[in-house]
């Protein structure tokens, strides 16, 4: 399995927001310490507004912030939100009559299995989780 960039964009748009939760920050300083384009990020970006987890404040001292604190930012919603559901075989898709083992594969059941067990570990985990006391991570992300 292998995340979209926009799913690692989102977490850590995040992140960086909850490194720096006194000041706003703005689209430009995250894609820089992203490395990611500032078009990119605003379609990340406007999700993670519309999801409700950020603010975003429009005009010349705008930017973005958290809307909820970093405990209530669950890991596995957010990774909902922005990863498709999308077959890993041809058994697991909806027409999968046209696998010609689709009466007797036994391979969705163990892969439904696999990803409610990604799902359940990413949900025991917060926003919070992943920043509280990583000083390493705040060197990077911390704007002076």
């Amino acid at each position: 399995m292998r995340l979209t960039t926009r799913t690692n964009l989102a977490m850590s748009t995040l992140m960086f927001c909850a490194v720096n939760p006194d000041r706003i920050v703005r689209k430009h300083e995250v894609a820089e310490a992203c490395g990611a384009s500032e078009n990119h990020l605003a379609q990340v970006i406007h999700l993670l507004a519309r999801k409700g987890y950020i603010r975003t404040q429009r005009g010349r001292s705008g930017g973005l912030m958290l809307a909820r604190s970093p405990a209530e930012i669950g890991v596995g919603e957010v990774f909902r939100a922005y990863e498709a559901v999308l077959p890993f075989t041809e058994c697991t898709e909806e027409k999968q009559a046209s696998s010609p083992l689709s009466g007797a594969c036994r391979l969705k059941c163990v892969l439904q299995e696999a990803l409610d067990a990604f799902y359940a570990r990413l949900d025991r985990s917060s926003l919070a989780d992943l920043v509280a006391d990583n000083t390493e991570l705040a060197s990077i992300l911390k704007v002076a």
